[in-house]
């Protein structure tokens, strides 16, 4: 049997504000934008290419705006993506390797498989990383 991890809420405090960082700045796809009624929104997002989903809206989860961390977005090339998200207004850190001794700036040139990646936040604080797989070990 399979489980596949489909979807994870993030807090927000403003879901038009966060709906337009996902979109805009990060490129996610609107699935569906539901009115709960009583002025509540639920809006499932989708990265390009991902399985799994983010939904944002407010009174979803018991934690608060901006307190979820370690979210975790993977692509082939994580220079290519600090230039995209660069480019798209997203404040992101320099591209990082992570290894045995912590953390430290990626070299130019350098292999970045498996180790190489970029951290930003959302309007609210919710706190993301983007790692560099281009070959499954």
């Amino acid at each position: 049997m399979n489980w596949t991890l489909e979807v994870v809420v993030v807090p927000v405090s403003d879901v038009a504000r966060a709906v337009a960082f996902y979109t805009g700045g990060l490129g996610f796809v609107v699935d569906h934008d539901t009115e709960l009624g009583a002025g509540q929104r639920l809006v499932q997002l989708t990265p390009r290419g991902s399985g799994c989903s983010v939904v944002l809206g407010e009174g979803l989860s018991e934690m608060a705006p901006g307190s979820l961390r370690g979210l975790q977005l993977v692509v082939n090339d994580v220079r290519a993506a600090h230039t995209e998200l660069t480019a798209r207004g997203v404040a992101v850190s320099k591209v990082q390797v992570l290894g045995p001794s912590g953390a430290r700036p990626a070299v130019p040139g350098e292999d970045l498989n498996n180790g190489g990646f970029l951290f930003f936040s959302d309007p609210d604080g919710n706190g993301w990383a983007v790692q560099q797989i281009s070959a499954r070990l």
